[in-house]
């Protein structure tokens, strides 16, 4: 068994999305859109329904997302950015109180099984070479956030990790990496 890895290029994450978006496949868009954008595990993201992210009341978007983590049992709460929202605006008109985001054509919200098919799909469409599954969205996540300069101590409070050596795999350090640390420096001195 082949480990997932995180989504490097960033042109490739926005890809990935805009893959369903240009078909008209507003679900599997959004569906891909929150899962690079919140770090959450599959089985979380499955749960969330629009009285989350919706106030149907107040008839505006809410600006976290606030869950329980199945694995952990912690709390948690996630700051909806623009990305999320544009997708969730997107999607608005599919929105029905009570109902899951990812709602299955069966009713109830789609499978982990078909959370993956999903992704596999747009990954091979689009080419992509390397082993793409949902974990990999939360591990893009990371990734980009490490390369954009977010401390590794925070982003190990964002995955729950109950240690550093955990979030270290999953960031995915490359050979390149290292090789632009060595370049940049070259830079400084």
């Amino acid at each position: 068994m082949s480990t997932t890895q995180p989504i490097r290029n960033n042109n490739q994450v926005r890809d990935l999305a805009e893959y369903y978006l240009n078909l008209g496949e507003l679900r599997n868009y959004l569906l891909i859109t929150v899962a690079v954008n919140t770090a959450l595990r599959i089985s979380d993201q499955l749960l969330i329904n629009w009285d989350d992210v919706y106030d149907f009341t107040r008839r505006r978007m809410r600006e976290r997302i606030h869950i329980i983590e199945q694995k952990t049992l912690k709390a948690k709460s996630i700051k909806l950015n623009k990305k999320i929202i544009f997708a969730l605006q997107t999607c608005l008109h599919l929105a029905e109180p009570g109902e899951y985001l990812f709602k299955s054509r069966k009713g109830g919200a789609i499978s982990r099984v078909q959370a993956y098919r999903i992704i596999r799909t747009a990954a091979e469409a689009l080419g992509f070479h390397n082993n793409v599954s949902c974990h990999s969205l939360r591990k893009t996540f990371g990734y980009h956030a490490w390369k954009n300069g977010v401390s590794p101590s925070i982003l190990m409070e964002i995955f729950n990790h109950s240690n550093y050596a955990v979030t270290r795999r999953y960031l995915g350090v490359s050979q390149d990496d290292k090789d632009d640390v060595y370049c940049m420096l070259g830079e400084v001195f």
